[in-house]
């Protein structure tokens, strides 16, 4: 039988924690026999995790005889990685297990090296640290998960459901993960591809030497800037700003701004009901055309769609009783398995 071992550290996230153990463990095949093997694996004998204590029965020997490890998100980013587990993890990926990571678990995963030349994602709001402590990981935080193969990541929360539904597929088909998926209440169709629906954030730290800059440009957002135009307000050279904005952003002024106006049209979409071409207007795109898109570029989806996914209630309701119009435009779905 396929063994599943998920790895319980001191942090671990009791959700990312209980996502493999309710998906593999509720797995069942054409006669009802159990899919999966599960066995929680303690780093230690007793795990602290949260709120409450574990007690494992197995220990890390286990992922030497695992089919598929599972690393789980950890609350604290800053606490060490236990030498054993990354030793462990990079014998088990040596002689062929599948190592996935859920949330931040991916910092686990990284920790092993095993990542390094690989597309990745985590949460997105740990998105940034990743790519700053492993410059070698190629981390995408527009998807729900990264199937690389043998390595696998996934988002945040109900993203690890989404990834582990897609091993069951992988493993037993579709009519297996299906059955899964009605177990657990959630779609099958949520594609790897779909965007974390990343919330307003700014990406720059407080107290940077670019952020008068960066807030000048989020209250402009509407007007045509031009790096000419950004070097002058920044009182330095095209050259410097450009090197500045790498330094502190991890991205060109360009790709900032672009970043800066999608973020503001998903608050007009949420927010509010004007049409696409008054967002894409007061957001400072030059067409519908050219804002749907950079939309969908990195968003993974249209704005009609956004807007029908976090504002659909609230469009009823400001159409007294009646039912809005639907979106012509449906999300177009991209594949992350690579």
């Amino acid at each position: 039988m396929h063994v599943v071992a998920i790895v319980a550290l001191d942090g671990v996230v009791p959700f990312d924690l209980s996502i493999p153990c309710e998906v593999f463990d509720r797995v069942r095949l054409p006669g009802g026999a159990a899919g999966y093997q599960v066995r929680v694996c303690g780093v230690t004998p007793e795990v602290q995790a949260g709120s409450f204590q574990l007690k494992t029965r197995h220990g890390l020997r286990e992922l030497a005889r695992a089919d598929t490890i599972v690393l789980p998100g950890i609350t604290d980013l800053s606490v060490p990685i236990p030498p054993r587990l990354v030793s462990a993890v990079r014998a088990a990926a040596a002689r062929g297990a599948r190592i996935a990571s859920i949330c931040s678990g991916a910092f686990l995963l990284a920790s092993t090296g095993l990542l390094d030349g690989l597309r990745a994602t985590t949460h997105w709001l740990a998105a940034e640290e990743l790519a700053r402590r492993h410059p070698a990981i190629q981390v995408d935080p527009n998807v729900l998960y990264v199937d690389n193969g043998q390595f696998l990541t996934s988002a945040g929360a109900a993203a690890g459901l989404d990834l582990c539904l897609h091993l069951v597929r992988r493993d037993h088909g579709s009519a297996v993960a299906a059955d899964a998926a009605r177990m657990a209440v959630m779609p099958l169709e949520r594609d790897g591809g779909q965007s974390q629906f990343i919330t307003h954030v700014p990406p720059s730290p407080e107290g940077g030497s670019l952020e008068p800059v960066l807030r000048w440009m989020e209250d402009h957002l509407h007007k045509p800037l031009t790096l000419p135009s950004l070097a002058r307000r920044a009182a330095m050279s095209e050259r410097t700003l450009s090197r500045r904005f790498r330094e502190q952003t991890g991205t060109t002024p360009l790709q900032w701004l672009l970043r800066a106006r999608v973020r503001r049209a998903q608050h007009l979409l949420e927010t509010t009901g004007q049409s696409v071409e008054s967002v894409a207007a007061k957001v400072g795109f030059g067409s519908a055309t050219a804002f749907r898109e950079h939309f969908q570029r990195f968003v993974a989806t249209s704005p009609l769609a956004y807007r029908r996914a976090f504002r659909g209630s609230a469009l009823k309701l400001s159409a007294g009783g009646r039912s809005a119009p639907a979106p012509r435009d449906a999300p177009r779905r991209t594949r992350a398995a690579s």
